[in-house]
């Protein structure tokens, strides 16, 4: 499908489209025949992240030495847009490629980089990261999980909740509390194995939308882990999150853009065929009008993402800029497909139509990767 924004994108290079067309391929040949069963599911299956593993797929800018692609930025974009593009739900790869992966590539030593990251760039070993708890989200200082040293090894007590790739999980990256006394100064980052003694995966959360996320809980009671498990520094953990954080949130706005001008060409494309009092809906100035509006709103978000973009693949993007892209992506996706499905009608409350799938899967763009209004207090720092 051809994009309704006519300028041409700059940003990327050939090889980038090389990639893009792979990708296409990959999600309607593997993915989209696959995407009801993983819905009943509540997960994607394994063979999937195998299969995507063999074809490049997973941890694309990961170092060649550790079994990546040694791609940029630009490739992980790729993939995050086609993904977007396709309609696919509940795939997390960009979690555990672009997310996951670069914790463990910049701050892990030689072991846990051989022992780890090759497995993750095969798909043979699924990532997560636990943030989240019951009791604190975004608020990431407020944490509860406890790492205890003993001897040469950590003792982990906690719960997180709203994990990603939680029920297909390897490896998790645990966000913990070396020395809670210290407050944010105190946490730490370690690397735990799903199958520690002590580690247990709970139920799988039914959410509103993305039906095969395999988004659950953990629990972690007395799990004990080598010290050599922990991932850069102790204490440290704080900072490593806020400098990686800037990429979770802008990967968001990414996907956020592609998927407005897919559902905005949807929406053009629908009007023009459904007739209502003996004329189409598009033929109506309002839906003219409204459409012009989105289409306005959709291109000045591509510009900036676009923007963003190329200065991130320069490693030049700010946890400010991150922040902006992220808030004006997702609050626009939301207000413009509430907008949009208004024009189908009863229709636009059919699961069955991409416009409704996309209503529900998008909505927690406005939560994960830090809500709106955290977004909005990072900016305001730098006024």
């Amino acid at each position: 499908m051809e994009s309704v924004l006519t300028f041409p994108r700059t940003v990327f290079r050939e090889d980038h489209e090389m990639l893009r067309q792979t990708v296409r391929r990959f999600l309607e040949r593997e993915c989209k025949p696959r995407q009801a069963q993983w819905d009943q599911d509540g997960k994607v299956d394994r063979e999937t992240w195998l299969k995507a593993g063999r074809e490049g797929l997973l941890c694309t800018a990961l170092d060649p030495e550790w079994g990546g692609a040694g791609g940029d930025f630009g490739h992980s974009a790729v993939i995050v847009e086609e993904i977007a593009r396709a309609g696919i739900s509940g795939l997390g790869f960009g979690l555990h490629s672009d997310i996951v992966a670069p914790y463990i590539e910049r701050l892990g030593t030689e072991a846990q980089k051989r022992q780890w990251l090759p497995k993750a760039a095969s798909g043979e070993v699924i990532l997560a990261i636990a943030m989240s708890e019951p009791g604190a989200g975004s608020d990431l200082k407020a944490i509860r999980t406890t790492a205890r040293r003993e001897g040469d090894e950590y003792v982990i007590n906690g719960a997180k909740t709203f994990i990603s790739n939680g029920l297909n999980c390897d490896l998790i990256v645990v966000v913990a509390k070396t020395q809670p006394e210290l407050g944010a100064k105190g946490v730490s980052l370690i690397l735990v194995e799903a199958d520690r003694a002590g580690f247990k995966k709970g139920r799988k959360l039914e959410k509103m939308g993305q039906e095969a996320a395999d988004t659950a809980e953990l629990f972690f009671e007395d799990v004990r882990v080598p010290v050599s498990n922990l991932l850069g520094e102790e204490n440290k953990g704080f900072a490593y999150l806020m400098q990686e954080l800037a990429q979770e949130r802008f990967i968001i706005a990414v996907g956020a853009a592609t998927k407005l001008e897919v559902m905005l060409d949807e929406t053009i494309r629908y009007t023009k065929e459904r007739k209502v009092f003996g004329q189409t809906v598009f033929d109506f100035q309002n839906t003219r009008f409204k459409l012009a509006e989105i289409k306005a709103r959709t291109t000045a978000l591509r510009m900036m993402v676009d923007q963003y973009l190329a200065e991130h693949m320069r490693r030049k993007l700010t946890v400010e800029e991150a922040a902006i892209a992220k808030l004006y992506a997702t609050e626009e996706l939301g207000r413009s497909l509430d907008e949009l499905l208004q024009l189908y009608g009863g229709y636009g409350y059919m699961m069955e139509y991409p416009i409704a799938r996309a209503f529900v899967d998008s909505r927690v763009n406005r939560i994960y990767g830090g809500t709106s209004e955290v977004m909005k207090e990072l900016i305001s720092r730098k006024l």
